[in-house]
C-alpha cells in the first residue's frame, strides 16, 4: 500500500494515509484494548504513575536492560536509564525525545511505546508482551490519562519483604515466592509481578520469571528479588537425603561458638561432620595456613611425640607468635596493599612494605590498621601508608580500591548509573569519591630518595558528578553527608564510618578473609564479594564471627586462635558417606593445592637448595635498576611481586595489578603438571652439589633414615611400613652409581604426589 514519498505532497500524503487507514496497521484486538484502557483511565478513581506503575513493567520486560535500551549508547536511536535508575531522565526519553512520536496521547494504541513491544510494529527486540496483557493495559490506561511525570510525592519503595523467606524443599519440589513493596505512605503492594528473580546458587535451586522456585539439587542458595532498585532474599535448603542421628551432632565436640552454628547447621542438611584430624594432619595443615611453612623433620617428631593433652593450642599460639607468622602475613597483607615496584619506586616500595610488616609484628588491630591508611599523610619515606594513594591517585579510584579492599564491595559499575542489581546509587558512588576529592600529592610515584612523593590535604574542592555536573553532599555509603564548607579533613568522617563497629561491612569483610584463609573456602564466595545477591553459605556463622572480632577489638590473632581451635577446622580432609558431596558447609577440611610461593618454599625447604630470586624494577618503561635478594630468601618474604619467577608466574601467584582476590589463581593447570614432572625448579634443586641429597650421600645416612626424613620434612608423617619397606629395599638393591639418582627419584615421587602438593 505504501510508496516511497518525497517532498512536501509526498508528507502530506503519508499523513493522510496514516490517519485514515493506519486502523489496518493494528489488529482489532490492539484497537479492543485501547478502548477499555481509556474507559479504565475514565473511570479510574487514582490517576497511574510512570515511577510505580509504568517504570517497573519496561524493567520486567527487559525493555532498559543492558541487551537493550539500557545499553550505554542504547538501542535504535531510544536510551533508557539501566534498570531504570534514572527515572526523570526515562521520562524525558519516552515522552520527549524524538519530537514526542513515541506517546500518542489521542490515541495510545498507536504510541510505538506500545506498538512495538506487542508486535504492532516490526521491533527488533522481539515480542515483550501481548495486547490483551495487564501490562500493555497498564501503560496505555497512563497514556490515556495524559501520561503524566513523576512527581515528588509519588509514593516511594522503603523496603522490600519475600515470603516465604526460607524454603526447606527436596529436589523436585517447588515454592512461589510472593514480593511485597512498603511505601513510605505505610502501604503494601504485592510487586511479585514486576519482580526480577534470581537464583544465587542454580544446582540447589532455579527460579523463573514468576517467581517459582524449583528446588533440582540438595544444599543452600537463595533467591533475590529486585524492584526499583530494592533487594530482598529468600533462602532455599534443600535437605541431603541421608538421615543422620541425632545424636551425632549433639555428642559431637565444641570447642568454641563456631563449632556450635556449624552443628546447627549440619543438622538442618542432614550432613555428618568427619571424625578429627590425626596430629600429623593438623601439624601440616596448622603450619601451611599459619605460617605458609612447612614444619621441619625435628618439629615433626617432637609433636608427634608430644603427649600432651593441650598440645595442639600450645602450638597454635607459638605459631601465632612466631617470626614466620610475621613473614607470611606481611606477604599476604602486601597482596591486598599492591606493593610492586611496577608501580612504585623502589624505595617507596621498601618503605610501603615495612609499614605493613610493622603492623603485624605489632599486632595493630585492623581497624587502626585500615584508618592509618585512609588517613595517610606525609612523605613516602617516612609513612609508607602514603603509597596507598600513590598507586589510587584519582577519587574514582580511591574508593573503588578502598571499598574492594576493606568492605568486600564492588562499586564500579555505581560510576555510571545506579548498580543494576545492587543497592548502591549512583549519587552515593560520588558522594563516597568526594570524601576524597581534596587529596592533593607532590612529587613523582616513581621518584626515588631525592624527590619522595608527598600527600597533603587542602580544605577547598569538589568532586563533580558528571550526569549532575553538580558535586554531591560528601558522605560514605549508606552514611550521613557532611558539609560542602566543612573544613576539616572529610577523610576523618570517611575513616570514623568505614572502621565503625556498627559498619555492617568492615567486620564481616576482615572475617571472610581470615576464614577463607584458614579453611580454604570462605563463608561467602568470592571473598571480597559480600554484595547483598551473594549472600554467605552459613549466615549465622559469619555474623558470628565478625562480632567475635569486633568484641576483641579487631584483634586479628584472636579471631584466628578462634577459629585454630575450633574442632571445625580440625576435621579430618577425608570425607565419610553423609558428607562426600558437600563442598560448603565444612562437614570436613577441603584440601586445596599449595599456593604458588608457598610450594615454591616447601620445595627449596625439603631439598635444602634456595631459591635464587632477582629483581629488575622499571618505571615509565625505563628499567630502574637489577639487584639480588639475599641467598636464603624466601617466596614469601619478597616484598614485591615484580621479582621475575617463572615457577610464580605458572603456578598463580597475585601480580598485584588490581585489588581482586581474583588476581591469585590455585587452579590446576598443564603448565603446572609439565613443570613439576620435567621443569626446571624441581630437577635443578634435586640435582644441586649442595643440598639434602648430597648431605646424605656424604654422610652415608642409613636407608631407613633416608626414608623417613623424607616423609617427615615433606608430608609431616612417618611413612607406613609398606611404604618404608618397598623403598628401603628399592635403595638397597641400587649400585654406588645409582643411590643418587634412586634418591632424586624418590623426593621427586613424593614432592610430585597430590599428598605434597595440596594442603588437607
Amino acid at each position: 500500500m505504501f510508496k516511497v514519498f518525497k517532498g512536501y505532497q509526498g508528507l502530506v500524503l503519508f499523513v493522510f494515509t496514516v490517519v485514515f487507514f493506519g486502523q489496518t496497521l493494528f489488529s482489532e484486538k490492539t484497537m479492543a484494548a485501547v478502548v477499555d484502557s481509556q474507559e479504565t483511565a475514565e473511570t479510574s478513581p487514582s490517576r497511574l504513575s510512570f515511577r510505580n506503575d509504568v517504570q517497573p513493567i519496561l524493567t520486567k520486560r527487559g525493555c532498559n536492560s543492558g541487551a537493550c535500551h539500557g545499553a550505554a549508547a542504547g538501542k535504535g536511536g531510544f536510551k533508557l536509564s539501566l534498570r531504570g535508575y534514572d527515572t526523570p531522565r526515562d521520562y524525558l526519553a519516552i515522552t520527549r525525545d524524538a519530537r514526542g512520536r513515541r506517546i500518542e496521547l489521542a490515541d495510545p494504541g498507536r504510541s510505538l511505546l506500545l506498538a512495538k513491544p506487542s508486535g504492532a510494529i516490526r521491533h527488533k527486540g522481539g515480542l515483550r508482551f501481548e495486547v490483551d496483557s495487564n501490562d500493555y493495559r497498564t501503560i496505555a490506561t497512563w497514556i490515556a490519562q495524559g501520561a503524566q511525570p513523576p512527581r515528588d510525592k509519588d509514593l516511594q519503595v522503603v523496603r522490600l519483604t519475600v515470603k516465604p523467606d526460607h524454603i526447606v524443599l527436596q529436589p523436585g519440589t517447588s515454592e512461589s515466592l510472593r514480593v511485597q513493596a512498603h511505601f513510605d505512605d505505610g502501604s503494601t503492594v504485592d510487586v511479585t509481578r514486576w519482580s526480577m528473580f534470581t537464583s544465587t546458587n542454580e544446582i540447589v535451586a532455579k527460579v523463573d520469571e514468576s517467581g517459582l522456585a524449583h528446588v533440582h539439587g540438595h544444599g543452600e542458595g537463595a533467591v533475590s528479588a529486585w524492584y526499583q532498585s530494592r533487594l530482598v532474599m529468600a533462602r532455599v535448603s534443600s535437605p541431603y537425603a541421608q538421615q543422620v542421628p541425632r545424636s551425632v551432632h549433639e555428642q559431637a565436640v565444641q570447642a568454641n561458638f563456631i563449632d556450635r552454628l556449624n552443628l546447627a547447621k549440619l543438622r538442618e542438611l542432614n550432613l555428618a561432620p568427619s571424625p578429627r584430624s590425626s596430629d600429623a594432619e593438623f601439624l601440616r595443615r596448622v603450619y601451611l595456613d599459619t605460617i605458609g611453612t612447612l614444619p621441619t623433620a625435628n618439629q615433626t617428631r617432637e609433636f608427634l611425640a608430644d603427649k600432651a593433652m593441650d598440645k595442639r593450642n600450645q602450638l597454635i599460639d607459638q605459631l601465632l607468635n612466631s617470626k614466620a607468622y610475621v613473614d607470611y602475613w606481611s606477604y599476604k597483607w602486601s597482596d591486598l596493599f599492591l606493593v610492586d615496584s611496577r608501580q612504585l619506586h623502589v624505595e617507596a616500595v621498601d618503605s610501603y612494605y615495612a609499614w605493613i610488616r610493622g603492623n603485624v609484628e605489632s599486632n595493630t588491630p585492623w581497624d587502626e590498621f585500615v584508618r592509618a591508611v585512609v588517613l595517610a599523610t606525609g612523605s613516602s619515606q617516612d609513612n609508607g601508608a602514603t603509597c596507598f594513594y600513590a598507586i589510587h591517585q584519582d577519587p574514582e579510584n580511591l574508593i573503588e580500591n578502598v571499598s574492594k579492599a576493606f568492605l568486600g564491595l564492588s562499586i564500579a559499575c555505581a560510576k555510571c548509573h545506579n548498580h543494576p542489581l545492587e543497592k548502591w546509587t549512583n549519587d552515593q558512588y560520588y558522594a563516597m569519591a568526594n570524601l576524597f576529592a581534596r587529596v592533593r600529592s607532590k612529587g613523582s610515584v616513581t621518584g626515588g630518595n631525592d624527590q619522595p612523593r608527598i600527600l597533603y590535604v587542602v580544605d577547598k574542592g569538589e568532586l563533580i558528578q558528571p550526569l549532575s555536573g553538580k558535586p554531591q553532599p560528601p558522605a560514605p555509603l549508606d552514611g550521613t553527608p557532611i558539609p560542602f564548607d566543612a573544613t576539616e579533613d572529610r577523610r576523618i568522617h570517611l575513616a570514623n564510618w568505614l572502621t565503625s563497629p556498627e559498619n555492617p561491612y568492615f567486620s564481616r569483610a576482615i572475617t571472610n578473609r581470615i576464614w577463607a584463609n584458614f579453611l580454604g573456602v570462605g563463608l561467602v564466595e568470592p571473598v571480597d564479594d559480600l554484595r547483598v545477591t551473594n549472600p554467605a553459605s552459613h549466615e549465622e556463622l559469619l555474623t558470628a564471627a565478625a562480632r567475635y572480632l569486633i568484641d576483641h577489638q579487631f584483634d586479628l590473632k584472636a579471631l584466628m586462635r578462634v577459629i585454630l581451635r575450633s574442632e571445625l577446622y580440625q576435621r579430618t580432609s577425608q570425607p565419610v558417606a553423609e558428607n562426600a558431596e558437600e563442598q560448603r558447609f565444612y562437614a570436613r577440611y577441603y584440601p586445596r593445592r599449595l599456593m604458588a610461593e608457598i610450594l615454591l618454599d616447601a620445595v627449596s625447604q625439603v631439598t635444602e637448595v634456595p631459591t635464587v630470586f632477582n629483581q629488575t624494577t622499571v618505571a615509565n618503561t625505563r628499567v630502574q635498576e637489577t639487584k639480588a635478594y639475599p641467598i636464603g630468601t624466601r617466596a614469601i618474604e619478597l616484598r614485591d611481586a615484580a621479582v621475575v619467577s617463572y615457577f610464580l608466574t605458572a603456578f598463580g601467584r597475585n601480580e598485584r595489578a588490581i585489588t581482586c582476590e581474583c588476581e591469585r589463581s590455585n587452579e590446576p593447570s598443564m603448565v603446572q603438571v609439565m613443570h613439576i614432572h620435567n621443569g626446571n625448579t624441581i630437577n635443578e634443586k634435586l640435582q644441586a652439589e649442595k643440598g639434602r641429597i648430597t648431605r646424605f650421600l656424604q654422610q652415608e645416612t642409613p636407608d631407613e633414615l633416608i626414608v623417613e626424613e623424607a616423609y617427615l620434612s615433606m608430608l609431616s608423617r612417618y611413612p607406613t611400613d609398606v611404604e618404608r619397606a618397598g623403598i628401603v629395599t628399592v635403595l638397597a638393591e641400587s649400585s654406588s652409581t645409582q643411590r643418587r639418582a634412586v634418591i632424586e627419584d624418590v623426593y621427586w615421587a613424593i614432592i610430585s604426589s597430590r599428598e605434597f602438593l595440596f594442603n588437607h
